[in-house]
């Protein structure tokens, strides 16, 4: 009896010390998690840090933190365990999570300029009977909650013109929110900018030093914008998952994830991956000499003709701007996005994308089953059956959306906190309620 006991007692001290390993490798993700985001929506967005706890860090481990909101010094600390994370906030860079770093550090980045003086462009207002009509479905959508989720903004554009605008208690027009993944298509459009200008090929090998010895020589920008890189890589959310350990541990995430071995051969696998959209984001960065020259360039050829004053596109520790997830602008700038892409890459007469590259953005990759263009989703598949097949959309975690329906000239910008499975909103009847009340 007294071996049974000490087997047992052994083998309950391992799976104490084993759980506490486990759970102490999860601290730079539990910590960091809540620190990055509460920084950004209290000192970005301008959001209440009470409602924010209460809502979108109301889920798993991350509930548990201590967090510390200081005012002054514009940063966020949270607690959990033995474990901790700071994150900061810069004007014009918005919120970056420290790892290896003090704050102090970081300000020796010199703030890119500020878009204050650029004019403003209201965007123009649709048909009132068309407003009248899409009004109820509005109040319903973000008032009532009548298609499931929890919506912060509602944005419809048709033939160009606003028909529907909503927002929820404590949210303004003016409120810069959180892209999550929809930050990858304006990757996408960073990446045709500079392919208009003649930074980059996108079906050229990306010539990085990491990969000159091995088969990732071959991997194409374009490769990376299909998700098709054929490179290791791990985005499901749970525990230590590639895309968690990138965003909230790593210094440098398209490092992080350009160090990943090759699987596939390039071009030949789809798999989604962030880590893919900050690989390329590094590279296209990396064709100017500061990360402050880079900023000052996708604010003027792309923001800038747009009419988006102030975007912010937060930065890892290394400079580069997420790519694959922190960019902050308001829901109407997100409504212009899509309408960018809706006129075939031009606003007005100036040309902004280079010509066939919306065209180039739908197209499927090759492996995708026609789900997946070029940093942008597709319907071709009928994942939402009521809706138009030439629909394409950005998509983001916890529900944010960009629709565009060539078909019925239509843009829908959506943004929120609706986190899977619970509270995914009904996209589909959503936007076949739309697509019914406009002419």
């Amino acid at each position: 009896m007294k071996k049974v006991l000490s087997i047992v007692g052994a083998l309950l001290i391992a799976a104490v010390i084993g759980g506490c390993l486990y759970l102490n490798s999860l601290m730079p993700i539990i910590t960091g998690y809540a620190a990055k985001n509460l920084a950004s929506a209290v000192f970005v967005s301008g959001r209440d840090a009470k409602t924010v706890e209460d809502l979108d860090l109301n889920f798993s481990f991350i509930r548990f933190n201590k967090n510390k909101v200081d005012y002054e010094n514009k940063t966020v600390m949270s607690r959990f365990l033995w474990g901790k994370a700071t994150a900061a906030y810069r004007e014009g860079y918005g919120v970056t999570l420290l790892r290896g770093a003090h704050a102090n550090d970081l300000e020796q980045q010199v703030c890119p300029s500020s878009d204050e003086d650029m004019p403003q462009r209201p965007l123009p207002m649709g048909d009132s009977a068309t407003k009248a009509r899409l009004e109820p479905i509005a109040k319903a959508f973000v008032d009532d909650r009548a298609y499931n989720g929890h919506p912060f903004a509602f944005v419809v554009l048709h033939k160009g013109g606003v028909v529907a605008e909503r927002y929820d208690k404590g949210i303004t027009p003016d409120m810069k929110l959180l892209s999550w993944s929809m930050a990858k298509s304006f990757t996408n459009a960073i990446a045709g900018v500079m392919v208009r200008d003649r930074f980059v090929n996108i079906y050229a090998p990306m010539d990085m030093p990491e990969w000159q010895n091995d088969d990732r020589k071959d991997i194409t920008i374009n490769d990376l914008m299909q998700m098709q890189s054929g490179l290791e890589w791990n985005e499901d959310y749970g525990a230590r998952s590639d895309v968690n350990l990138m965003l909230h541990r790593e210094q440098d995430m398209g490092l992080y994830a350009l160090n990943k071995p090759l699987e596939h051969k390039p071009g030949s696998f789809w798999y989604y991956s962030s880590g893919s959209t900050n690989i390329v984001m590094r590279y296209l960065c990396g064709k100017f000499p500061s990360d402050q020259a880079f900023l000052a360039y996708v604010h003027a050829k792309l923001f800038a003709p747009l009419g988006i004053r102030n975007a912010v596109f937060e930065s890892d520790m290394s400079g580069t701007p997420v790519g694959s997830s922190y960019l902050y602008i308001t829901a109407t700038d997100f409504a212009r996005f899509g309408q960018l892409y809706l006129e075939d890459g031009c606003v007005d007469s100036l040309r902004v994308l280079p010509e066939g590259w919306v065209n180039y953005t739908t197209t499927p990759a090759s492996n995708s089953e026609n789900g997946y263009g070029s940093f942008f989703w597709l319907n071709r598949g009928k994942e939402l059956p009521d809706v138009p097949e030439d629909m394409y959309y950005c998509k983001g975690h916890d529900g944010q959306r960009i629709f565009v329906i060539p078909s019925k000239d239509l843009v829908v910008a959506i943004l929120g906190y609706s986190p899977m499975p619970d509270h995914v909103i009904d996209f589909n009847t959503l936007l076949k309620d739309i697509i019914s009340n406009i002419d």
